[in-house]
């Protein structure tokens, strides 16, 4: 079942919350990246990388690869670094089992946060990654997100 799209979602956190999140983290691993420039993740990390985040693009289809200049991971397990944040660019349906990955690696890696891109929504996710002591963050994209509240990221 694809969970279903709420306005009640994205307006669940506050912005102080999600400035908490953008202004405490370093580093992304954006899971779904693409070097298609027309797509969304091009753009968001191509912002991210020009407001100083690390980047690690994600994505099996072109592991090995190079996207904004930085190297493409087949998947979370195979970033060397520890990620702050995992930002998924996939379908809900999806997103479960890139939150059970992120659960699962959470100490190795370090991961704090997961985020669903606008329009990824999954309460199973939401709230397994929680109970691991994940925040998380559904239905925003951090571009949007850091440019609404650049000026409370000093």
């Amino acid at each position: 079942m694809v969970p279903q799209r709420s306005s009640t979602v994205a307006n669940r956190y506050n912005d102080g919350f999600i400035a908490g999140i953008l202004s405490g983290a370093r580093v992304f691993a954006v899971v779904g990246a693409s070097a298609n420039v027309a797509r969304p993740s091009y753009a968001v990390m191509s912002y991210l990388m020009s407001k100083g985040y690390e980047i690690h693009p994600v994505n099996p289809g072109q592991a090995g690869g190079e996207i904004l200049g930085r190297k493409v991971y087949a998947t979370l397990a195979d970033v060397p670094a520890p990620v702050d944040v995992v930002d998924i660019f996939r379908t809900s349906d999806a997103a479960l089992a890139v939150t059970r990955e992120a659960i699962r690696l959470k100490e190795e890696l370090a991961i704090k946060v997961v985020w669903m891109q606008i329009g990824v929504i999954n309460e199973v996710a939401a709230r397994e990654a929680e109970a691991a002591g994940l925040a998380v963050v559904m239905d925003r994209c951090p571009k949007i997100e850091h440019a609404r509240l650049r000026d409370r990221l000093g």
